[in-house]
C-alpha cells in the first residue's frame, strides 16, 4: 500500500490516509487491478484491506488521530456482516480504532446491483464506518447514483477539479454540488488538487478536505508529510 493525506486544510492536519494498492514493486494500481478477476474478486478485496489496516498501523497512523480510507470492491461483497468480519478481526489486532475506518468505492465500477451496495452503505453506517463515494463527477452513475444512496463522503472527481481556475463551467458545477451535498450533510473531498490556482480557487468556494500532488505524493508503505500553499507555504506537516 502506498498512503495519500485528506488533508484539512482549516486545521492543517491530515484528516485520513487513503490506502492505495501497489504492487510488492511500487507497480502501479492499474497493474494490480489488471490482474483480479472474477475468480480472485473477494480474496483480492479481503486481502487488501488486511494489509491497509496492518501497514497503516505500522506507519504510525494509531498516534496522528487520523482515519484511514480503505478502497473496497461493492461486486466482491457477498454479505456486508460476514465480509468485514476479517477487518475487523484485524483491526482489533493491531489496535486500530474501527470508527476511524472509512470504505471508500468508486463510481467507475460499474455495480450488477444497486440496492445490494446500499444495503453494504446502511449496513456499514449502522457498524460505525463511514463510507466514501470516489470519482463522484465521472463513471456510470453520478447523480442518479446519489439519488439512490448517500454516503458519508462525496470525493469529487479530479475532472472537475483540473483547471477549476480557469474554467466558469467547472467552477459553477463545483460551486453547485458543494451546496447541494452541504445541504445533504455530506462531506466533500477535492482529490487530485495539483495547482495553487486550483487549491484558491476551491478554498474560495469553502472546500475543507483536499487530496493531491500539490499538497503530498502518495508514500510507498509510510505517511507522507504535507505541504499547505499560500500564506503557510514553508509549513510541512507530518
Amino acid at each position: 500500500m502506498a498512503f495519500q493525506p485528506i488533508v484539512d486544510v482549516e486545521r492543517g492536519r491530515a484528516w485520513a490516509y487513503e490506502a492505495l494498492v501497489r504492487g510488492p514493486n511500487g507497480e502501479s494500481a492499474g497493474q494490480v487491478l489488471g490482474a483480479v478477476t472474477p475468480e480472485n474478486r473477494y480474496a483480492f478485496d479481503q486481502q487488501c484491506r488486511v494489509t491497509a489496516i496492518t501497514q497503516a498501523v505500522a506507519a504510525g497512523i494509531v498516534a496522528t488521530g487520523a482515519r484511514l480510507s480503505i478502497n473496497f470492491l461493492p461486486n466482491a461483497v457477498y454479505s456486508p456482516v460476514a465480509c468485514i468480519q476479517l477487518t475487523l478481526k484485524t483491526a482489533a489486532a493491531v489496535g486500530f480504532p474501527t470508527e476511524r475506518l472509512i470504505f471508500e468505492f468508486t463510481e467507475n465500477e460499474e455495480v450488477a446491483d444497486p440496492a445490494h451496495l446500499a444495503n453494504i452503505i446502511e449496513t456499514y453506517r449502522r457498524m460505525g464506518f463511514a463510507t466514501a463515494l470516489d470519482d463522484f463527477g465521472a463513471g456510470h452513475a453520478g447523480l442518479s447514483l446519489l439519488a439512490r444512496l448517500q454516503t458519508d463522503i462525496i470525493k469529487l472527481d479530479m475532472e472537475l477539479v483540473r483547471n477549476i481556475d480557469a474554467s466558469l463551467p467547472r467552477r459553477m458545477i463545483v460551486e453547485g454540488l458543494i451546496r447541494m451535498l452541504r445541504r445533504m450533510n455530506i462531506t466533500v473531498v477535492a482529490e487530485g488538487v495539483e495547482t495553487v490556482a486550483e487549491y484558491d480557487v476551491l478554498r474560495d468556494l469553502g472546500v475543507r478536505y483536499m487530496q493531491g500532488y500539490l499538497i503530498a505524493r502518495p508514500g510507498f508503505r509510510h505517511l507522507p508529510a504535507h505541504v499547505l500553499p499560500g500564506a503557510q507555504s514553508e509549513r510541512r506537516f507530518g
